[in-house]
């Protein structure tokens, strides 16, 4: 047959392929070294329909090539390609819902009051380095876990979670500081408010942290989704771009309130 019979028998395209010889993936049964014309056989219908049926999944040339060389390893392959294309799936359906949210609803800043309040604080081990500078999906994972081992930890105690946990740079303290400085860790602190008498708060285990969380006038804003480089500096530079009469956003008192889909950056709001 030639590649236009092969092609309509087939249903694919000339330009495709001639894309699958050059790539290895569907040679023809023979090509005329004087026309270059490419000529098929009847038996090469089923390669042609398993590669059309392998690429409609998404696979990549590559993929496609190992499954058909490998029969016996194919099915492995298709399993582990979809597991990886419902990871993207997740990935892209979040991207779309902050899209969404994002043009329906741009970010504004948000001035409020916040009362004096006991809050539990522990640091945040340090993730493994990423591929990154900074590897925000790393750095999640680890304050989403120390956020629910500060919560279990707690309530295990008999202490009760009075608020949204939030994180804030591990500065407070100058060795903190000179390991921040250094490039070292750990960078964030966890903090959570807790409502429990001073018998309980004392027989917290040592590496948490109980401190009174003073009474402040705050600036905030909400970023939806998964938190970015980005996202954190459009957050700041909506914060400090906010119009203010007598006063300052003081960005040394920072804290990231941790919300089911999204983060609030807030920053003190000081008066000049």
């Amino acid at each position: 047959m030639s590649i236009s019979e092969f092609s309509e028998m087939c249903d694919l395209p000339p330009q495709t392929l001639r894309y699958y010889h050059a790539e290895g993936l569907l040679v023809p049964a023979d090509v005329d070294e004087w026309t270059g014309y490419r000529s098929y056989t009847f038996g090469q219908v089923e390669r042609a329909m398993l590669i059309a049926v392998l690429r409609g999944t998404g696979m990549s040339v590559t993929l496609v090539r190992r499954a058909l060389d490998q029969p016996d390893e194919a099915l492995i392959l298709l399993r582990q390609h979809v597991t990886e294309m419902r990871r993207q799936r997740r990935i892209q359906d979040e991207a779309i819902r902050d899209a969404r949210e994002l043009l329906a609803s741009p970010p504004e800043a948000v001035l409020r009051h916040v009362d004096e309040m006991t809050v539990a604080s522990k640091l945040v081990p340090r993730p493994p380095a990423g591929r990154n500078r900074y590897d925000w999906d790393a750095a999640d994972a680890a304050v989403a876990a120390a956020v629910q081992h500060l919560v279990r930890t707690v309530e295990s105690y008999g202490g009760v979670v009075a608020g949204t946990p939030w994180r804030a740079l591990a500065t407070e303290t100058p060795e903190q500081k000179s390991r921040i400085n250094a490039g070292e860790g750990p960078h964030w602190l966890v903090k959570v408010p807790v409502t429990a008498d001073e018998e309980t708060l004392a027989s917290l285990p040592a590496e948490i942290e109980v401190e009174t969380f003073g009474p402040r006038d705050e600036l905030s804003i909400f970023m939806p989704g998964k938190s970015s480089m980005a996202k954190h500096a459009t957050a700041l530079s909506r914060l400090l771009a906010h119009p203010f009469d007598g006063a300052y956003a003081d960005t040394s008192r920072m804290r990231c309130l941790l919300h089911p889909n999204g983060v609030e950056t807030a920053v003190a709001f000081g008066r000049l």
